[in-house]
């Protein structure tokens, strides 16, 4: 039986929702300025991590780190380097923030403190550790902490947000570890593919948790088909944006050249769709700039539009339902204006010859899109009898 939502509140923190909203607003801003690091080609700009040639920030300019061994790796580029320095600090406030939000939603958990805390400092601890070059190590206790985090979100209940914050903080420590491998693994594209979707898992896990800690449902009496109906758009949208990421990390944008609907001049040109959608190639790889033959890269490009139609029409029906019904007009029109803006900007992206601002900008609409699909999810609730 599911606690009422005004329960659930009593049992929070009165700032709750205001921290968690924050750290929605921290989170977006986090994915949007990371597709700007890497499609402005920065994700390699800091070989080293936590630090950047072993600087706290960055390098401003080449001869402050001249004797780093990570100049070796890679030329030191500060118009680069602080791109992705920067993008590692936002990270880090919003790694803050999420700790903050579980701390406060299990602190009337038995031992939830200690709990947490116990988690967060094997993690602090093996950073470290990672630095010095015991990998081993830090990676046990890496692992310690994150199963510290998922025994708690498995052991507790959800009527004070407690599983679902402390999962947001597991979320968010395999992610800060995936960042670490898109740097070692030289931009392995499994590796920034997982980076996006864990970017974006995260800021759905602060979305709904956000929305329950405010306490502002949605009644309808069609609530429970319709949640059915919108938990399948979000996992198409997922798969979509899984593929837009793997076309970004396989550098597939523009394998059909600046033709739209058509590609390369054809219908159905030349493609290697098994070649083009290898998960693991091995380790050692330099990634940066691609290496995928192009009958590869066109494979990857023509699934990701065709599942582009096919998400885009679900979304588009979706969102007439929701015209339909009274009260959830108004997120009828900003789905469908989400959906045709974003399948606008993808457009454009091919036409234009994938301009910095506009893929940046399809980015954003992803996640907006997202927004609005959990918005829903959290929001909804069937009347009470």
């Amino acid at each position: 039986m599911k606690e009422p939502a005004s329960t659930q509140r009593s049992l929070l923190y009165r700032h709750f929702h205001r921290i968690a909203w924050l750290a929605v607003a921290l989170a977006a801003c986090v994915i949007v300025f990371g597709a700007f690091v890497r499609l402005s080609n920065a994700g390699l700009s800091c070989p080293d991590w936590p630090t950047c040639y072993g600087k706290v920030a960055w390098p401003t300019t080449a001869d402050q780190v001249a004797d780093h061994a990570a100049t070796m790796i890679r030329p030191v580029l500060p118009e680069k380097a602080w791109r992705e320095q920067f993008h590692r600090m936002i990270a880090g406030l919003l790694g803050v923030l999420v700790l903050s939000l579980a701390l406060l939603a299990t602190r009337k958990r038995p031992q939830g403190w200690l709990h947490v805390l116990g988690a967060a400092l094997a993690v602090a601890v093996a950073i470290p550790l990672y630095m010095r070059g015991a990998h081993l190590a830090a990676s046990a206790l890496a692992v310690a902490g994150e199963l510290l985090l998922l025994t708690g979100a498995l052991r507790w209940s959800n009527v004070d947000l407690a599983r679902a914050s402390v999962l947001t903080l597991a979320v968010i420590i395999f992610q800060a570890l995936l960042g670490m491998w898109t740097v070692t693994w030289l931009l392995k594209p499994i590796v920034v593919m997982g980076h996006l979707l864990g970017g974006l898992t995260t800021f759905a896990l602060l979305s709904w948790v956000a929305w329950r800690s405010t306490g502002i449902p949605i009644i309808s009496g069609d609530a429970r088909r319709l949640r059915l109906l919108l938990a399948i758009g979000l996992a198409l949208l997922v798969i979509q944006i899984a593929l837009g990421g793997w076309t970004s990390a396989n550098y597939a944008a523009l394998a059909c050249g600046t033709d739209f609907p058509k590609c390369a001049g054809a219908w159905w040109p030349q493609h290697d769709v098994r070649e083009g959608f290898v998960l693991w190639r091995g380790i050692g790889v330099d990634y940066e700039g691609g290496v995928l033959d192009n009958a590869a890269r066109v494979a990857i490009q023509l699934v990701h539009r065709m599942m582009a139609v096919v998400v885009a029409g679900y979304l588009l029906l979706l969102a007439v339902r929701l015209l339909r019904m009274p009260g959830l007009r108004g997120w009828g029109v900003l789905l469908a204006a989400l959906v045709c803006t974003q399948f606008g900007l993808g457009v454009a992206n091919v036409m234009l010859s994938l301009p910095l601002k506009i893929a940046v900008l399809h980015n954003a609409g992803a996640t907006l899109l997202l927004f609005v699909l959990v918005t829903l999810l959290a929001r909804l609730r069937q009347p009470e009898a």
